[in-house]
């Protein structure tokens, strides 16, 4: 009975089985009885404001310091770069000179100056900052395999999209590129609460998100005889099957979407007016900004918008630091405040948060190479939100950059945030892994004070 199920799956068209398989399709968000049940029998069963929504720029390489949130124009010239600063909306606080709009609007801007996790190793880094917790060795043998579930999953589990019929979780334009830039997914939570991933770059004239259209020979009344298909082959399936389970949700999610013309419009970059296009940036990241903004606005809890690459040692095949900054800072920088300005005037700014960070920063010595190499020891994670306390510098690092003076935070402090922002309190949240042992959502990290007190 299993082959034939996999027999009948191969008659479906190839764009809806990319919907159904790929590893970027959705879950279907929320909980059931069942789980609800369990999870308030753990601890873990909370109240939430469905309105408000995560948008995470990701920067996977790791910017520098000290050419964005925390540069320092009186350090040695090896350390302070090629780069002047400049002075922000907020007397005293300084930005690198590439961050012109973000200065503008520092007053509506939270930056944390001092995250740090002493490690200079990419892969435990990208997982430390997307879900909490370290990650496996860049040269261990399961370097590619996430232990615990990332912000988006954990979200599209206990939250669910805002609105009915909405991905609760997606990332665009991709999640490729970067360095070891792996730890997106959901890990034990199962395959259905991954990311929707666009896979499609907003910025083309042809934009189009691939896995939501229908091949021509298929039609709803089909799509639904395949539906009443797949909720027999429910009944009949294995108890403990994951990987067949996220089969189900796969397709249960992929059936949705294919029906969902609301689904369909919040993908609908062309709607916006050119010149709030323009605002954004013609260019990747600045599409990709504008549509993770028309997303939670349409009810997508989590988007990961994906800015890739910030690895700029300098060394041959790679920027260095001046090349780098002056190719990947301002279009950065412009969409980040056409974003921020966008929810503003939207109304939106109250109840969304905007995280923009990567898996660490770089060494404030510049190497031999006009580059900066890897650094874990203090680094910058820029917030924004109107219903946190902005126009804030938090933490204070040393006159070149190197290690904490004030304040130290922990990523599990910028998660617990994330977290706190969408009412989960995160370390009352456990869930099974695979061997059914209970697994915290986090287990030491706490809400940053002077963002929420």
């Amino acid at each position: 009975m299993h082959r034939t199920s996999l027999t009948h799956r191969e008659s479906v068209s190839h764009a809806s089985r990319r919907s159904f398989l790929q590893a970027g399709v959705l879950g279907a968000g929320g909980l059931a009885l069942p789980d609800l049940l369990r999870m308030r029998a753990e601890g873990a069963a909370q109240s939430f404001d469905s309105e408000k929504s995560v948008i995470l720029i990701w920067l996977s390489g790791g910017p520098g310091h000290m050419e964005t949130w925390d540069p320092k124009p009186l350090a040695p010239k090896e350390y302070r770069g090629p780069l002047r600063a400049i002075e922000t909306s907020i007397a005293g606080v300084q930005f690198g000179e590439l961050m012109p709009e973000q200065a503008k609007l520092m007053n509506q801007l939270a930056i944390v100056r001092t995250v740090n996790h002493g490690s200079g190793d990419h892969t435990k880094g990208n997982h430390w900052m997307l879900t909490g917790f370290p990650g496996p060795a860049f040269n261990a043998p399961d370097n590619q395999t996430q232990q615990r579930p990332a912000m988006g999953s954990a979200v599209a589990k206990l939250r669910g999209a805002n609105r009915p019929g909405m991905p609760p979780y997606v990332a665009v334009p991709h999640l490729r590129g970067g360095t070891d830039n792996l730890f997106h997914y959901a890990a034990y939570l199962g395959g259905g609460l991954n990311p929707f991933i666009v896979n499609s770059d907003p910025n083309e004239a042809n934009f189009g998100v691939k896995n939501l259209g229908m091949a021509s020979e298929l039609s709803l009344p089909r799509i639904e005889d395949r539906r009443s298909l797949l909720a027999g082959l429910d009944r009949l399936r294995a108890a403990g099957e994951s990987k067949f389970s996220d089969l189900d949700a796969y397709n249960r999610a992929a059936f949705d979407l294919l029906s969902s013309q609301p689904v369909r419009d919040a993908f609908d970059i062309a709607a916006e007016p050119e010149s709030l296009r323009d605002a954004y940036g013609r260019h990747t990241f600045g599409q990709s900004a504008l549509l993770a903004r028309r997303l939670v606005e349409r009810g997508v809890t989590f988007v990961t918008a994906n800015c890739v690459p910030w690895d700029h040692h300098g060394s041959p095949g790679q920027f260095k630091t001046e090349e780098g900054a002056k190719k990947l800072i301002p279009p950065l920088d412009k969409a980040i405040g056409a974003l921020i300005r966008d929810l503003i005037d939207r109304g939106l700014y109250e109840k969304t948060l905007v995280v923009a960070m990567g898996e660490f920063g770089r060494t404030p010595r510049m190497n031999a190479n006009a580059g900066r190499d890897h650094w874990g020891d203090t680094f910058s994670v820029l917030m924004g939100c109107g219903g946190m306390k902005m126009g804030q510098v938090i933490g204070r690092s040393d006159r070149r950059g190197e290690r904490v003076v004030e304040r130290p935070l922990d990523p599990q402090d910028v998660v617990a945030t994330v977290y706190h922002h969408l009412g989960i309190d995160a370390q009352s949240v456990s869930f099974r892994d695979l061997l059914q042992r209970p697994m915290p959502l986090l287990d030491r990290g706490i809400p940053i004070r002077e963002l929420i007190a």
